[in-house]
């Protein structure tokens, strides 16, 4: 199983009240009507050995020559089970899964710009399916420590552990709040926390920023990713709807109000180390993900403009340290 070795890692450490609580804290399957079909689809994955892993450049799992055209195929059924796939790319044993999200796009633009992960103990707010996590430890981390409360990614990080299963990489299938409650008030468990298209889901964006530097040690380092808008310090545009098709879409800062937010909260050497405009390149239905995507979600005569008449999303990376 996924977490057979995440006692090993939390022992000893400030995360050790989690082994008290056993799986059912860090992977909850009840009260989902899917989990019996992503189960046999677990189930019927093939016993594949990689000869070659490569989380650095990519999350590609073996190649084609280590495995049998049936095996593929298996394989390739039991992924597309799991649909849709929203982050990634991944490749497994010659199986290309084509996400919805070119997340590896967001990788290379902040990857350069923060702090060596080398042998730093990580958490991932929101992670998905926890690409991210496997692109940290391609970086050396020590562990990346994935959180969603959304079940069908956490099933899909499965797929993909189970080939790799001594990577130092782990999906919570919970809360953010759960997770922290099962902790010390303020853990101060880990040297980098990422926070990558959350904020602007949160009805206190404020109460967010200051739970991330909880999970902080000091001097630890937060990589914030959101939406922003082009404005003023103090302004925020707050949707009176959907914004972009999104129904819980709460505050969308600009760049120097997300600053002072960060700075309030009591962050030091804060900065914004990317701006760009989200595109229908890096977002988009595929045969991985089939449901309407980004393209949907703009004006048709003007890509500049939301359905909704609002400001196109424009994403933005922040980096900050907690004092």
């Amino acid at each position: 199983m996924p977490y057979s070795n995440f006692p090993a890692f939390l022992a000893g450490t400030v995360l050790e009240p989690w082994l008290s609580l056993g799986e059912r804290a860090w992977f909850d399957s009840r009260n989902n009507g899917d989990y019996a079909k992503w189960r046999r689809a677990l189930d019927a994955m093939p016993d594949l050995d990689p000869n070659s892993i490569d989380l650095s450049e990519a999350v590609r799992i073996g190649t084609s020559q280590d495995c049998s055209g049936i095996e593929q195929a298996q394989l390739k059924d039991a992924l597309q089970t799991l649909m849709p796939w929203r982050k990634g790319p991944f490749s497994l044993f010659g199986i290309d899964i084509d996400t919805e999200w070119r997340s590896d796009w967001k990788w290379e633009r902040l990857r350069s710009q923060i702090s060596s992960l080398r042998g730093r103990t990580i958490l991932d707010v929101g992670c998905g399916n926890g690409y991210h996590c496997f692109r940290m430890a391609g970086e050396g981390a020590r562990l990346a420590i994935g959180i969603d409360a959304q079940l069908a990614y956490s099933m899909q990080f499965q797929a993909i552990k189970r080939y790799v299963p001594q990577t130092p990489v782990f999906v919570l299938a919970n809360t953010f709040e759960n997770a922290l409650a099962m902790l010390a008030d303020k853990p101060e468990a880990f040297d980098t926390v990422f926070s990558m298209g959350v904020l602007y889901h949160r009805r206190s964006p404020i109460d967010h920023l200051l739970q991330l530097q909880d999970c902080l040690r000091p001097g630890g380092e937060l990589v914030l990713e959101t939406l922003i808008v082009d404005g003023e310090q103090g302004y925020s545009l707050t949707p009176e709807g959907r914004y972009s098709r999104m129904p819980n879409v709460w505050f969308i800062p600009t760049c120097d109000t997300t600053l002072r937010w960060l700075e309030r909260c009591g962050f030091v050497d804060c900065r914004v180390i990317d701006v760009s405009v989200t595109s229908i390149d890096e977002q988009r239905s595929t045969d991985w993900m089939r449901f309407q995507s980004f393209s949907d979600s703009l004006d048709p005569a003007d890509k500049t403009l939301t359905v909704e008449g609002l400001p196109a999303p424009k994403r933005a990376v922040f980096v900050a340290t907690k004092r």
